[in-house]
């Protein structure tokens, strides 16, 4: 049995489509996480606690690399700070935040603009090539992601008015597009331990917005509710799918990556229909076609590129 969950982890780690779209998967499950935990536990508790879990978990294991691997890290030092910090804290912080001041629609519409993020700055950071199929499956990709945000009426997208909310989760999307564009940088460590140096950074550079929320609002206790939604997203979209996005980069690097993430919003829907029980309309399924030939066209392009 333990071979062949071996064997089944090994050629998941060979597959880049495969990581990536799991990814997409329990990010989407971090979206509905956000609405199950309204009422339940704060955003910044959620933001902390969830690292606080990942890094209880992951630095006993760990935690010994880390410390091997220092003379590597060390160099590298502030730039992977501030991976951590913008890439872990600060996106989930605003992400969260975002949700109190604007609806799902502008989310999802917004979401889909990370992906064009992250091959802009890939091009910039590191000059990675993009080729005019890419960018036509980019395109392809956001015409899927805007029909499922609009609910199947992308004209609807003239008429929305942009608000606090809306500008937080841009700003988001642009942290993040930092942290995926600098991951081909990154110390050369093993996946795991890197990912449990950055959950240690996030855990501690989140630990100050317990401290202002406490001051400023008071103590809020999270429910069991809460608690249960926190360890969901802990082990998810915190730790599986930050280790698969970061061995999706390396092997295929940030700019195809980021494409995966246009998967986000049509996973969204199917699991809302699923978990929350809301209808599955004809614009799912064609969302849906458009996301997956926007993302195999650009990742075949790339391969014969």
């Amino acid at each position: 049995m333990l071979s062949t969950l071996r064997s089944l982890n090994d050629r998941l780690y060979e597959s880049p489509s495969l990581l990536l779209g799991l990814c997409g998967m329990f990010w989407a499950g971090n979206a509905i996480s956000s609405r199950l935990a309204v009422g339940q536990i704060t955003p910044l508790s959620l933001v902390f606690l969830r690292w606080v879990l990942v890094l209880s978990v992951l630095w006993p294991v760990y935690g010994a690399q880390v410390r091997a691997h220092w003379p590597a890290i060390r160099p590298k030092l502030t730039s992977v700070i501030l991976m951590g910090t913008l890439g872990f804290t600060a996106f989930n912080f605003l992400f969260y935040v975002a949700g109190h001041y604007t609806t799902a629609l502008n989310i999802g519409i917004l979401q889909g603009a990370l992906p064009i993020f992250v091959m802009v700055g890939a091009f910039l950071a590191h000059g990675t090539r993009v080729t005019l199929m890419q960018v036509v499956g980019v395109l392809i990709t956001s015409v899927g992601v805007l029909v499922i945000a609009t609910h199947g009426t992308p004209l609807a997208v003239f008429a929305i008015e942009f608000n606090r909310g809306d500008l937080l989760m841009l700003l988001a999307c642009v942290l993040y597009a930092f942290y995926a564009v600098a991951l081909r940088k990154r110390p050369q460590i093993p996946g795991p331990a890197f990912f449990t140096l950055l959950a240690l950074i996030a855990a501690v550079t989140s630990l100050p917005l317990i401290v202002v929320e406490a001051l400023t609002t008071g103590i809020q206790l999270p429910t069991t509710k809460g608690l249960l939604v926190t360890a969901f997203v802990a082990i998810f979209p915190s730790c599986l799918a930050q280790l698969y996005f970061m061995r999706g980069v390396d092997l295929i690097g940030p700019g195809r990556a980021g494409i995966f993430m246009n998967l986000v919003p049509v996973f969204t829907a199917i699991l809302a229909v699923v978990l929350l029980g809301e209808p599955f309309g004809m614009y799912h399924l064609i969302a849906l076609v458009l996301v997956i030939s926007g993302i195999l066209l650009a990742q075949l392009s790339a391969r014969d590129a």
